[in-house]
């Protein structure tokens, strides 16, 4: 029973030494323990194996070198230009701020319905009314209208002017006895103002000071978005950064495993040669080889990953150099023993959290739906009044009109008796010339210059005052949308509380997490220390006989492990921390970063 159990052990070590030697050849090179960070990303490791007999085997290549990465000239990264990088050129970030600037101008858009409006209309009207009698009318109508951001009232100052002329009336004129050398043309100007004021539904609010409003908020959610999305990337980058310190660590430990390795194989073989120990045991060495630079391989792959996934955090364009190049974090987990408190944690997350803040911005919002649609339940009373100067005149160019031409043959036969009966009584003759009678009252006379002057003339001025009345019968709409806006009120309360209890939650996690990683740190390292005292006694019976390869690898393997551990438990208090500073939002404080609202300006 004994043999079969022996004979079984033999061909499994066969077994696991050709699967040991089924790797590609390199070129032999002497151990080399890596003794920081910066000699992983320069350097590799391989190794050439011998047959018993010394020829050469199947080699296995262990570099630690990866695709698509120059290793050459490693890159230096501390956590802070790791933070700026991101904060410069992570994609996340910049849409996020598009967002805000997007919502700025949406906001300078709606406060546009504020601006003066200045309007011009010139229009030239023809009417005719029986054959070619008719009017003739050129009017040019200018304003400045615009609605005032305090208590919902508009003005318009405006500039009127008319020509009329009166076909018909100049035709009476110029077929009679009396031809009239001018003009029949009316000039009107009106200069004035028109002032309207709600007096009811739309005084403390309108359509206009809500949407402004709401904008407003919106804005500063925007606001809120682009630094809740800052605060997650950079406690992103945080934890990526100290995953890609740990990957290292982990491949560090793993090279100087594997150089471990191959150390115990030359001597072994030295063994073998002086003809102290059985060829047996160079396959057992072979076997625990093979294993330790799988390990290798696998967290040189997991340094690539991490390296990756941060480079996706740091770099804007896809085809930026800085891909080929290899990070070298400069940065050691720091520990910090003293605890963290839960209240201030809490606190400063209920203060802080722009999830919440979001919300409250969602209830001002809803507040001034509210306002608004209660306001809009009253009746409209609009008070309108008006002032103007009117000024008018009549004539044209000759300023004045013109009588006592005679040109009809019975006009002509009248004045030449009349002047047949002057002669007579002795009296002097008349002429028949063009006599100027200006009109009654002779301010209106003249063209557009006089209708001017006459706009600032004692009895010009007019004004008038009224009221507008209107109320829908039923105002269905309003009190619908102010039933829907109370229902939203609800909602947003109910949403309130269920984003608190999220953010108590994350809160006691990652308070909880931090204690707990301060706490692993100190059983790791305790475990670490007596990994490395058991190793070190382990190595002495090795070499005085009075223990196997088998439990001396366990020993060593035993000693990787309790690393990686520690320096497992040394990253994730730090993640810890970067995750606490994030569901607090403390991590622009934390950080010494600046943020600047845009929400200032407006």
């Amino acid at each position: 029973m004994k043999l079969l159990r022996i004979s079984s052990f033999l061909n499994l070590v066969l077994c696991a030494t050709a699967v040991a030697l089924g790797s590609l050849a390199i070129n032999a090179q002497e151990p080399q323990v890596a003794r920081n960070i910066g000699d992983i990303a320069r350097t590799g490791s391989s190794i050439k194996t011998n047959s018993a007999d010394g020829s050469d085997a199947r080699s296995v290549n262990t570099s630690t070198a990866r695709v698509g990465v120059q290793t050459a000239q490693p890159l230096p990264l501390s956590l802070n230009d790791a933070i700026r990088k991101a904060l410069e050129g992570n994609n996340a970030i910049e849409i996020s701020r598009d967002d805000v600037r997007f919502q700025e101008t949406t906001l300078r858009s709606l406060l546009g319905v504020y601006d003066p409006v200045l309007t011009v209309a010139p229009t030239f009207t023809k009417n005719h009314n029986t054959g070619q009698n008719g009017t003739r009318d050129f009017r040019i109508n200018s304003d400045v209208s615009q609605f005032l951001p305090a208590g919902g009232g508009n003005y318009s100052v405006f500039f009127d002017n008319t020509r009329t002329e009166n076909a018909f009336a100049q035709q009476q004129v110029t077929s009679g006895s009396a031809l009239a050398l001018g003009t029949n043309a009316v000039y009107s100007s009106a200069l004035g103002v028109r002032y309207t004021q709600p007096l009811f539904r739309n005084l403390s609010i309108d359509n206009r000071r809500q949407q402004i409003k709401i904008a407003r908020r919106r804005l500063q959610q925007s606001d809120a978005d682009f630094r809740r999305t800052t605060i997650e990337t950079i406690a992103r980058v945080q934890q990526v950064y100290w995953d890609l310190v740990f990957a290292l660590r982990d491949q560090q430990n793993q090279l100087a495993n594997v150089n471990l390795a191959k150390e115990n194989l030359r001597q072994i073989e030295a063994r073998i040669a002086a003809g102290a120990s059985a060829p047996l045991e160079r396959a057992e060495v072979a076997t625990e080889l093979a294993t330790r630079e799988t390990d290798l391989l696998l967290s040189t792959q997991q340094v690539s990953v991490v390296e990756n996934s941060l480079k996706q955090l740091l770099i804007k364009e896809p085809t930026s150099a800085e891909w080929l190049q290899s990070y070298v974090p400069t940065e050691q987990p720091v520990i910090n023993a003293a605890p963290i408190t839960l209240d201030a944690a809490m606190k400063d997350a209920l203060t802080n959290r722009f999830e919440l803040q979001r919300l409250k911005l969602d209830k001002e919002i809803n507040d001034i739906n509210l306002t608004y649609f209660k306001n809009q339940t009253k009746p409209q009373i609009d008070f309108n009044s008006s002032f103007s100067l009117q000024g008018l005149s009549q004539g044209g160019p000759n300023n004045g009109f013109t009588t006592n031409l005679y040109t009809s043959t019975g006009d002509l036969r009248f004045f030449n008796a009349i002047n047949d009966l002057r002669t007579i009584h002795g009296l002097t003759l008349i002429t028949n010339d063009p006599v100027v009678i200006p009109p009654s009252p002779s301010f209106l006379f003249g063209g557009f210059n006089r209708s001017l002057a006459n706009l600032f003339r004692n009895d010009a001025p007019n004004y008038s005052v009224g009221v507008t009345i209107s109320f829908p019968f039923g105002n269905k709409t309003a009190k619908e949308n102010l039933a829907g806006a109370r229902i939203q009120q609800e909602q947003i309360a109910a949403q309130t509380r269920s984003q608190e209890q999220s953010v108590v939650m994350e809160v006691r996690n990652a308070v909880q997490a931090l204690d707990t990683a301060r706490q692993r740190i100190i059983t790791a390292r305790t475990a670490r220390e007596n990994a490395e005292i058991q190793l070190d006694g382990e190595r002495k019976l090795y070499d005085a006989g009075k223990t196997t390869t088998f439990i001396l690898f366990q020993r060593e393997n035993t000693l990787t492990n309790a690393r990686n551990s520690e320096i497992r438990a040394e990253t994730d208090y730090n993640k810890a921390l970067a995750d606490l500073q994030r569901v607090t939002s403390t991590t622009f404080q934390v950080n010494n970063i600046e943020v600047v609202s845009p929400t200032d300006n407006h």
